[in-house]
């Protein structure tokens, strides 16, 4: 393999909750099917592989042909492939309600399900890997979304607000119990909810929205509930926003999502890392396949502070370094300015033109990226220099 850099022809997910203009708005990509451009993925994902743009060849055969060289040792033997997945993600209507399993539940869900047959594409598969699935997400516009449980006593004020007298009794014993078991047994009792009595809980968390709000936090998530309730009049997952921490990340702004917490999207367009899964169990604002009892069984049932939320990265000279919780998978944003900046290659790197134009050059290899344009540097670059004036964003191991 005489190249170090290859640049990428990355594949466009047209799923329905994706924006039709945020993407060729920002990164002069063309629709011209006004088709919802969802996500870009960059990456060596089954699902979504990268090419080399130059040859058509997909990453994951050039990755499988030079392992060593493209990955390093330590990645190979470490993890066997490319151990992340980098995206650009548009939503333009909220993303379901999830939780990510853990590492060892992931793979004993996978194990679990193949042992009884369940086919990898089949509607009610719960485990499509045995990975993982941490995220990071770093806003490119404003991003709104759900992450983490509120705190309890923030949960139960606006429990009461919404008057839901189905789910009375379990708002005060939750009051009277607020302590993580107290959690978990409220939130089986919501989402346990089905026939009549989900069917009435929602038309009284829905009826009066407008008014019976006292508090700010209360009056944002009654909000959220019936902007969802205009695509998801009978779901479950309307409670969400009354649970969960609601969040509008500013341009630059990113978060960590933590395996077996619930969170979703719900609008805006930001870059996503996250390690090589598709592993999802849903809990709500979605028609897709939940399953409540997997769910709750690997959920964890403790609030996070809203103030906790945000990462808050290391700025050093043109960088910022986001401090991550796994090693599958680092992130970091470079200002590029017209004199080279040299950066010593950490594990199989992808980097992104988020804005301006960028050159990268190691050795022979010269690449230049644009707005939207990504590339491949393997891990025998040892080192590269940027130069030009944009803003990279870079995925590495």
């Amino acid at each position: 393999m005489q190249a170090n850099l290859f640049k990428l022809d990355n594949v466009i997910q047209n799923y329905a909750w994706g924006s039709q203009t945020s993407i060729q708005q920002l990164f002069g990509i063309e629709n011209k099917a006004g088709e919802p451009q969802a996500e870009i993925w960059m990456g060596a994902h089954p699902k979504g592989c990268s090419k080399v743009e130059a040859t058509g060849e997909l990453l994951s055969d050039l990755i499988k042909k030079y392992p060593i060289e493209t990955l390093g040792r330590y990645t190979h033997q470490r993890f066997g492939d490319l151990p992340y997945l980098f995206k650009v993600l548009a939503a333009d209507k909220p993303l379901s309600v999830q939780v990510h399993p853990k590492l060892s539940d992931a793979k004993l869900g996978f194990e679990k399900e193949n042992q009884q047959g369940i086919e990898l594409g089949a509607f009610n598969r719960n485990y499509k890997d045995a990975n993982h699935k941490p995220e990071l997400v770093y806003a490119l516009t404003f991003y709104r979304a759900m992450n983490g449980f509120r705190p309890i006593a923030e949960m139960v004020s606006i429990f009461e607000q919404a008057n839901v007298s189905i789910l009375s009794e379990a708002v005060a014993q939750l009051k009277g119990s607020p302590t993580s078991s107290g959690l978990q047994a409220f939130f089986t009792t919501v989402m346990s909810l089905t026939g009549k009595d989900k069917t009435e809980a929602l038309a009284q968390l829905i009826e009066g929205s407008d008014i019976k709000a006292k508090t700010k936090v209360a009056r944002e998530a009654f909000g959220m509930v019936v902007e969802f309730s205009e695509e998801f009049s009978d779901d479950i997952g309307l409670f969400s926003p009354l649970m969960l921490n609601v969040i509008e990340l500013e341009p630059g702004e990113a978060m960590f999502l933590h395996a077996a917490t619930p969170h979703a999207y719900v609008q805006g367009t930001g870059l996503e890392i996250m390690a090589n899964s598709d592993n999802v169990l849903r809990a709500g604002l979605t028609p897709k396949h939940m399953d409540i009892e997997e769910l709750i069984s690997h959920t964890e049932f403790h609030s996070i502070s809203f103030d906790d939320i945000r990462l808050l990265p290391i700025k050093k000279d043109c960088k910022q370094s986001y401090p991550i919780p796994v090693d599958d998978f680092g992130f970091e944003i470079i200002e590029v300015v017209e004199e080279s900046a040299e950066q010593y290659v950490r594990g199989a790197e992808i980097l992104f033109c988020i804005e301006g134009e960028v050159i990268i050059e190691s050795d022979d290899s010269v690449i230049t990226l644009h707005a939207g344009q990504s590339v491949f540097v393997c891990n025998n670059a040892d080192v590269y220099s940027c130069k030009g004036k944009g803003t990279l964003a870079r995925a590495y191991n």
